[in-house]
């Protein structure tokens, strides 16, 4: 059985980063978009990592364009609109798919390991959150319009 740990992704600038180099910290992996409704959740997101990542959290966003197409940028505009509108300081990847034919691994193994609202596996929206703790193990999926600061107490649980 494969591992989170064995699984590679593009940075926004291009950089492979494995995440390997995530090992020991929890993980909150979430398909970001930055012309959705859920996009305010950034904010969110960037206050959770502020708050708990001295207490080894990461969060890890993955741009999609596969939602009413509510990703148009490209990489830098990506990052660029993050920064500047939201502060966003976790890591963020290039755009993947995260449903069909290109699916990105990880999330096909995501995916896998915690399926949606009757065993349903595929992504329904952008924003959809991942909790992965310290051991690599993927624990709790939550939806699109579950808030970043509703999962706090989730979060703590593998901190």
């Amino acid at each position: 059985m494969a591992s989170i740990y064995d699984f590679s992704a593009k940075t926004l600038d291009g950089k492979t980063v494995s995440l390997s180099d995530f090992k020991g910290n929890a993980m909150l992996i979430v398909n970001t978009a930055s012309k959705c409704g859920f996009t305010p959740q950034y904010a969110g997101l960037e206050s959770l990592y502020e708050k708990l990542r001295e207490k080894g959290l990461t969060i890890l966003g993955f741009p999609c364009n596969q939602f009413g197409k509510q990703e148009p940028g490209n990489e830098e505009e990506i990052g660029a609109f993050c920064r500047i509108n939201y502060g966003v300081s976790f890591p963020m990847f290039a755009k993947i798919d995260v449903n069909g034919p290109n699916t990105h691994p990880l999330y096909e193994f995501l995916k896998g390991e915690q399926p949606g609202l009757l065993g349903t596996k595929n992504i329904k929206w952008n924003f959809t959150k991942f909790l992965v703790d310290r051991n690599g193990k993927v624990v709790d999926r939550f939806a699109p319009m579950t808030k970043p600061e509703e999962i706090e107490k989730s979060i703590a649980t593998v901190l």
